[in-house]
């Protein structure tokens, strides 16, 4: 690793500034519905406080508009905190200033949680004065928030400038498992892409396609590009201003490795409870729209995803979250835990639907961010890394 790593700091008796991931997701009452964040985030925590650090932690939660929203607090991600982590918080309802610094000093073996730093209006927008305020609140600086390591902003990238810097633990993993893809995979390597809308993988898909030996590809982006191979795909969610782009991919010299469904189940309408059938990927009746992939297409990826050596799966196949279109995300995600090889999962809905299946302990890497993973797998530097680098 050419990241300052944890080992290469002195935190004894040292204030230790940690940007964490803690960006959870709440339900209407504001309770924690999903602590896999929190899980990844103790690792480093337990280690400071091990070696005699303070800890404070900051985090963003939820896209706040540079403003206080009371429904985007972090009071109820620090208890939650507390519970998995058995050691005592302190809230404290500032991101800088006196109170924040008074609540540090007088906070003992308490681990510090400041309020959200997206209610400061400098930090999307990486401001000196509020990057400077940060790293006046301690002594060393630890990035462990890959999720957001892609975003340049005070807390990730401002405050790295300002203090002795290093990766957490949780960096230092995430980094090293998506290397290990881009880097040296061991062969056959195969990538599984989903959800949505395939503007969302289209730079991943070219940059690794030269590097991959099948991409299997299902979810909504599948339509785009059975549309631009000629195929028609009826009501199914597709991004006609790519066509030509998919296209061309398709017909690159690496396409012949992109794998699309051979059965799609489709439904009459965008509902838990439409009418629904399985029909050929190649043939969507007109009046119909695709909602996952169908049993063919399963026992196909899966007999690809189980013979591979590495895997990086991003992306359900379907909306898994209503049952009658679960079964194609639920027999890749069955397949990846299969898998004798190296496998990395990211993506929030690919990582629930590991969970769904309680088989997320069998695979070798989630990851945590899923837009960071992505944008590190398309060959960018992330601005979060770079900033401890340099």
């Amino acid at each position: 690793m050419d990241l300052p790593s944890l080992d290469s700091l002195d935190v004894t008796g040292k204030t230790v500034l940690l940007r964490a991931d803690l960006n959870v997701p709440l339900d209407p009452a504001g309770a924690v519905t999903d602590d896999f964040r929190l899980r990844a985030s103790l690792p480093t925590i337990n280690e400071l406080r091990s070696r005699g650090a303070r800890v404070v932690v900051c985090s963003h939660l939820g896209r706040p508009k540079g403003q206080p929203d009371p429904k985007l607090t972090m009071n109820a991600v620090a208890a939650r905190l507390e519970e998995l982590g058995g050691f005592p918080t302190v809230k404290v309802d500032s991101v800088v200033g006196p109170d924040a610094a008074a609540a540090i000093a007088a906070a003992g073996e308490s681990v510090v949680v400041l309020e959200n730093v997206r209610f400061e209006a400098g930090e999307t927008s990486n401001d000196a004065s509020l990057s400077r305020a940060m790293a006046d609140l301690a002594d060393v600086f630890v990035l462990d928030a890959f999720g957001s390591a892609h975003r340049a902003h005070a807390s990730t990238v401002g405050v790295a400038a300002l203090l002795p810097a290093a990766a957490g633990r949780l960096l230092e993993d995430e980094v090293r498992a998506l290397r290990r893809l881009l880097e040296a995979p061991a062969k056959p390597f195969v990538v599984v892409l989903g959800g949505a809308k395939v503007s969302d993988k289209l730079a991943v898909m070219k940059h690794l396609l030269p590097r991959v030996d099948l991409m299997l590809v299902g979810g909504g982006m599948c339509f785009t590009l059975l549309k631009a191979g000629g195929y028609e795909v009826g009501k199914s969610l597709l991004e006609e201003s790519l066509l030509g782009e998919v296209e061309d991919l398709l017909e690159s010299k690496d396409g012949g490795k992109i794998v699309l469904p051979l059965d799609i189940v489709a439904a009459d309408r965008f509902a838990a409870d439409a009418e629904h059938g399985i029909v050929p990927a190649t043939a969507i009746p007109d009046d119909t729209m695709g909602l996952d992939i169908g049993p063919d297409s399963v026992d196909r990826f899966g007999g690809v995803i189980v013979s591979g050596q590495s895997i990086f799966w991003n992306g359900p196949m379907g909306v898994f979250e209503w049952e009658p279109f679960r079964q194609g995300t639920a027999g890749v995600a069955a397949a990846v835990a299969d898998c004798p090889g190296f496998t990395v999962v990211g993506g929030g809905d690919s990582v629930a639907a590991l969970r769904m299946l309680d088989r997320d302990d069998q695979v070798n890497h989630v990851s945590s961010g899923g837009g960071a993973g992505l944008e590190m797998l398309e060959g960018k530097e992330l601005p979060g890394i770079a900033a401890l680098r340099n």
